[in-house]
């Protein structure tokens, strides 16, 4: 995509992001969870339409909490992805909550920070995590700890998952990847890694003249007897199957969210898988 039609989609983009946050101010003190839900789903939509990233649901959704989900780290781009599909109450890396202008609206979105070289604060984000959980709530976190490149896993930290082994809470695994949709290739547009900066990586992905966003929900699992280590590497082992699989099963319901927002139909969901 030229320079300029790039900057002309950036300029949208913050238009929109400024319009979050006078969301967040305005209407999401007086907003029920399942409202503010719907607002959160509903923008994190438009704001990949602006993007021109096409988002691809694969699985079940979660409907509800309590629930955590744990899905595979790829960009700053997979929380806006996650919350389009399914929107959840992310625990994040604190760094998130410095970034500019985004971190301002991922902090009102409700996100839980945690400083992870302190062993203090991660004990005091999974006593919150339990008490969320416990309340019914559906949250998110990205075990990985950092971005990874999409092509192989990073090891599971296991810290988190004491919550829902505290608050006996089932946990889905999630695959998430982004693609061109011209090839099924994956695309390294959004890529958040080694030295690549936030807004090097925000600048590739509004160039990208094609991107797919895919969202890929496992089974839900509980501990069952299993220690926080020994679950985080069965976890990392169902993300790596739900990444492996074929685009498309007889057993999955598929979903794209394209400029209308639509709803592909059984039969066109195998041609365009």
């Amino acid at each position: 995509m030229s320079r300029w039609r790039a900057l002309v989609r950036g300029g949208r983009a913050l238009a929109h992001v400024l319009r979050g946050l006078w969301i967040i101010r305005t209407r999401f003190g007086r907003l029920g969870p399942t409202q503010t839900r719907a607002e959160v789903r509903t923008w994190s939509r438009q704001m990949l339409r602006i993007m021109g990233v096409e988002l691809v649901m694969q699985g079940e959704p979660p409907v509800a909490g309590p629930l955590l989900l744990v899905a595979n780290h790829i960009s700053w781009l997979d929380i806006l992805v996650m919350n389009a599909a399914q929107p959840a109450r992310f625990v994040s890396k604190a760094d998130v909550k410095r970034w500019p202008v985004l971190g301002a609206l991922i902090t009102g979105a409700g996100t839980l920070y945690i400083e992870r070289e302190s062993r203090r604060d991660a004990m005091r984000v999974v006593h919150h995590m339990a008490e969320r959980l416990l309340a019914g709530d559906l949250l998110a976190v990205f075990p990985e700890g950092t971005t990874g490149d999409g092509r192989a896993l990073l090891p599971f930290h296991a810290n988190l998952l004491q919550a829902a082994i505290a608050a006996d809470t089932p946990v889905m695994p999630v695959a998430l990847r982004f693609c061109d949709p011209a090839t099924g290739q994956q695309s390294d547009a959004p890529l958040f890694i080694g030295d690549t900066t936030l807004l090097a990586s925000v600048w590739t992905t509004l160039r990208a003249s094609g991107l797919q966003a895919v969202v890929r929900y496992g089974a839900p699992q509980k501990a069952e007897g299993r220690n926080r280590r020994g679950w985080a590497a069965d976890l990392r082992g169902a993300v790596t199957a739900l990444l492996a699989r074929p685009a498309s099963t007889d057993e999955e319901k598929t979903v794209w969210v394209g400029a209308g927002l639509r709803q592909a139909q059984p039969e066109r969901q195998k041609s365009l898988a």
